[in-house]
């Protein structure tokens, strides 16, 4: 149960977060924010402030932004459908009502024939089931519209769409997610340096040794140097434990460096397993530095070193072939997530924050449907310095998640397999 709610709760940060970066960057860009869900699913409550519709969803599985103009926005109303009108005393609309679960005494009962609720702002229908006359009836610039689940959201007229503002705005707007989980990424490994009282140094020189480990029974010591492994050079503790987890169970030459003298030891790294992956492993630990200087550091390095490895494992992907095993849906990361809590809360926010990062770089990955695709369609309408046709936007869109769809359902069950029936 520990496990369970730790993931959600992760997972819930995560995409909040990401969403809240487009949230944001919408509303000061002008972009009409129509509702902002925490979770999926049905509706449990929704407020509505300053033309956003807030709701609390069901499902506790992330959340979403819907933005005017949107491709995940629809606002058409269809012919034939049955609504209830508010009318001001101008007998402009001032809300449509959709919705059987929502009662309005003040509404005016109408079929609706024809909407054009983002540039006319008008409705034709049938009041009162007289279909003899057809009615005509404006609607406000900032009338609400009650949809079918009983959610009450602003009408998007075309001034407010995300199609209207400039597309520098645009592309700002679709970067301030994967931004804002970068963000997330520093101040969650800041947390995680104060609670833990002091930091790794990314240095090369050894900590603490670990008791009947591979590197105490080869003889290092704390303060020890490694200067290359296996012949090549290491400058920092990141170089250092990748090219040792690099070398499960091999016989691996180590300079190591001790006061002034330099000798070579030779050391096979124990084998670990983690998610399927061998890795090598000495019992070594990094030095540790309890400023609050090197704590404040630390959100920066960490950050950074993490992006470095996932920059590096996405181009082994590129050039060394694609292997499944090195992507986690949400079954791979459910577990990760359960081993993460049962270690403690510090080891739960930093791996928050490597999750955060990990979002926030595959997001930018220009695939359609991402925020990286659609940044790059940003960018070659800005070349073209007109809008890229929509139904061509389209169809490059539903193949993006055409794709996201089956990647993730081979993940998916390459992780079940992994994780559960192996």
């Amino acid at each position: 149960m520990t496990a369970i709610i730790t993931f959600i709760i992760v997972f819930g940060i995560l995409v909040i977060v990401h969403e809240f970066g487009h949230y944001y960057a919408a509303k000061k860009s002008g972009i009409l924010v129509r509702e902002f869900s925490v979770g999926m699913g049905p509706k449990i409550v929704a407020y509505r402030k300053n033309s956003t519709t807030y709701t609390l969803r069901l499902l506790p599985l992330g959340g979403y932004v819907r933005m005017a103009g949107s491709q995940e926005d629809d606002s058409e109303i269809k012919p034939g459908t049955m609504s209830s009108l508010v009318l001001n005393d101008e007998r402009k609309v001032t809300k449509i009502i959709t919705s059987s679960k929502v009662y309005d005494p003040n509404g005016v009962p109408v079929q609706i024939s024809k909407a054009d609720l983002v540039d006319d702002l008008a409705i034709e229908g049938y009041e009162n089931g007289d279909e003899s006359v057809t009615k005509h009836f404006d609607v406000d610039h900032d009338a609400t519209i009650v949809e079918e689940d009983g959610t009450e959201v602003q009408i998007a007229p075309r001034d407010v769409q995300l199609q209207s503002v400039s597309v520098w705005k645009r592309m700002i707007t679709n970067f301030a997610g994967p931004f804002n989980n970068f963000l997330l990424a520093i101040v969650a490994s800041i947390i995680a340096a104060f609670m833990m009282g002091g930091v790794s140094t990314n240095s090369n020189q050894l900590g603490q040794i670990q008791y009947g480990s591979v590197a105490q029974k080869a003889g290092l010591k704390q303060n020890d140097t490694i200067t290359s492994v296996q012949g090549k050079k290491v400058s920092d503790w990141v170089d250092l434990t990748t090219a040792i987890q690099n070398r499960p169970g091999k016989k691996t030459d180590l300079a190591v460096k001790s006061g002034q003298t330099t000798k070579h030891i030779t050391v096979v790294p124990k084998t670990v397993k983690s998610s399927g992956q061998k890795y090598g492993q000495l019992g070594i630990m990094a030095q540790v530095d309890s400023s609050v200087s090197a704590k404040l550091k630390y959100g920066f390095t960490y950050s950074f070193q993490v992006t470095k490895q996932i920059f590096a494992a996405l181009g082994k992907m590129v050039t060394g072939g694609f292997n499944i095993n090195q992507l986690a849906g949400p079954v791979g990361i459910y577990s990760m997530t359960s081993k993460a809590s049962s270690l403690g809360i510090i080891y739960v926010i930093q791996f928050t924050a490597m999750l955060s990062l990990n979002l926030g770089i595959v997001n930018l990955i220009p695939i359609p449907a991402l925020d990286g695709g659609k940044i790059v369609m940003n960018i070659i309408e800005a070349i073209r310095r007109k809008p890229i046709p929509e139904e061509y936007e389209t169809v490059v869109s539903l193949i993006g998640v055409g794709i996201l769809v089956v990647l993730m359902v081979a993940v998916t069950w390459n992780d079940i397999q992994r994780f559960f029936i192996k």
